[in-house]
């Protein structure tokens, strides 16, 4: 026998049905204008997205649709007050801006055209991340006809960037300066996505990242390696030599206070993680690697979504092409990736990396250590109430258990958990299988359909648990 359907899921499912034909039609739309930050001749292209998602945005319901001009692309805020003054403030964030994408590339069509093709979506941005942003607009609307308000039942704000895939250079000054504006005691990230079509999943954490470039400087120039070799630094060697150190025989980072400050995994969060249905071998053809490798004690998911990381991003030096050049090369270089997790301060992680270099290179070797902006990790607590919210508009809306995972990449969340002083919560529906950044592109119409039914719940639920967790 089935499980019975309460009136509120079966409202907002009928409301949805009868509005999904036109919600894909406005969808399309958008996906045709090919905002791709990264090329500065669809700059005007970016500015037309964000006119049009605030028209959209207008005409869904909210009062307040603003444009937020940055020293690069423009960025999209809308607000729509609750009628409860003690409603608690939510605030969601995506971005309007796609990767590059060209028919060459290897798309089946023309990735701004986009097509349906069965029961999905294709184009550019599908799932990344117009899909994932747009499906709050029916989101709310199918809550509203659900509760039979005319405002939502939390202070929802919207928060769209235009530079997220050019790796959202102006973002943090923009929240710092519009810190009063953004202000809420939640922010939802939709840019994210799920364990897969049958294991509904929500997103707890994401790490944050640090890189560097180490120049490392020897001879003046590249000199004779019979000449010279043996009796000068080579700065080649120094590079390897740095490498070679940077981890134990454990696979742990061997930079000295580098850990300082880690949040452990508990006990229950490894056994959640146990619970997914990982299939290793199948990870390791995705990665188009043999064998697994990592720090000793953990597994391949608590390796790459809490645990920090130091990672060789690229080493070079002396004579690359043909043949041999005996010489003792001038310089070498090497590019170095630190992932961090909860409790990890980048400030403490770059004097770290400075103080241990210091250590390793030899004397007459001159070298230099450039440290570029860098994003801190952020991670929600399990049984934190606005968590929990998710946790429960998602069951409803899916009708199964919800499990938990960890983002092993990183992203602009954690400057809104830093400079607005809000956890974040993680709402998405994409799948691995939609190929983000790649040809292609796509979204599963059914699972874009359950991030509606869950934004359309989660409003709701917050509003009502939030005030009682306070």
């Amino acid at each position: 026998m089935s499980k019975p359907v309460d009136d509120a899921v079966s409202t907002v499912r009928t409301y949805i049905e009868a509005h999904r034909a036109a919600f894909l039609d406005d969808l399309t739309e958008w996906l045709r204008i090919p905002s791709v930050s990264a090329q500065p001749g669809h700059a005007a292209d970016v500015a037309r997205s964000a006119d049009w998602l605030a028209a959209k945005l207008r005409d869904t319901g909210f009062p307040t649709c603003e444009i937020w001009p940055t020293a690069g692309a423009p960025a999209v805020f809308a607000e729509w007050p609750s009628e409860d003054p003690d409603a608690p403030t939510v605030l969601v964030y995506g971005h309007h801006d796609v990767q590059p994408a060209a028919r060459e590339d290897g798309w089946d069509t023309d990735p701004f055209e986009p097509v349906i093709r069965g029961n999905r979506l294709h184009a550019r941005g599908a799932a990344d991340d117009k899909g994932q942003v747009f499906f709050h607009t029916l989101g709310v609307r199918a809550h509203l006809a659900a509760t039979g308000g005319t405002a939502p039942a939390v202070h929802l704000k919207l928060l769209v960037e235009g530079e997220e895939e050019s790796g959202s250079p102006h973002f943090r000054r923009l929240v710092e300066e519009r810190a009063e504006r953004l202000a809420a005691d939640a922010v939802i990230v939709s840019d994210t996505g799920m364990w897969s079509e049958d294991t509904p999943t929500v997103c707890t954490g994401m790490r944050g990242l640090a890189e560097c470039e180490v120049e490392l400087h020897g001879p003046g120039q590249d000199i004779h390696s019979g000449s010279f070799g043996g009796a000068v630094p080579n700065p080649a060697t120094a590079a390897a030599r740095l490498v070679a150190a940077l981890h134990d025989e454990h696979a742990r980072v061997a930079v000295p206070g580098f850990y300082e400050g880690v949040t452990e995994l508990t006990d229950r969060e490894r056994e959640l993680f146990a619970e997914l249905p990982f299939d290793e071998e199948r990870w390791l053809r995705t990665a188009r690697s043999t064998a697994t490798h990592g720090e000793a004690g953990h597994t391949t998911l608590e390796r790459v979504w809490a645990r920090p990381t130091a990672e060789v991003n690229g080493i070079g030096g002396g004579y690359q092409g043909p043949g041999s050049k005996t010489i003792i090369p001038s310089s070498a270089l090497v590019k170095l990736s630190f992932r961090l997790v909860a409790g990890q301060d980048p400030d403490h992680i770059e004097k770290a990396v400075r103080a241990w270099a210091a250590d390793q290179v030899p004397a007459g070797i001159r070298y230099e250590i450039t440290f570029g902006p860098a994003t801190r990790p952020c991670l929600t607590p399990l049984d934190h109430p606005a968590l929990q919210s998710v946790v429960r508009a998602m069951g409803r809306a899916f009708e199964q258990p919800i499990r938990y995972t960890r983002e092993g990449g990183s992203g602009p969340a954690a400057d809104l958990q830093e400079v607005l002083d809000a956890p974040v919560l993680f709402l998405g529906i994409s799948v691995p299988s939609d190929g983000w950044h790649a040809p292609n592109e796509k979204v599963e119409l059914d699972l874009l359909m359950k991030g509606v039914e869950t934004a359309a719940h989660l409003w709701g639920d917050l509003a009502e648990n939030w005030r009682e967790a306070h």
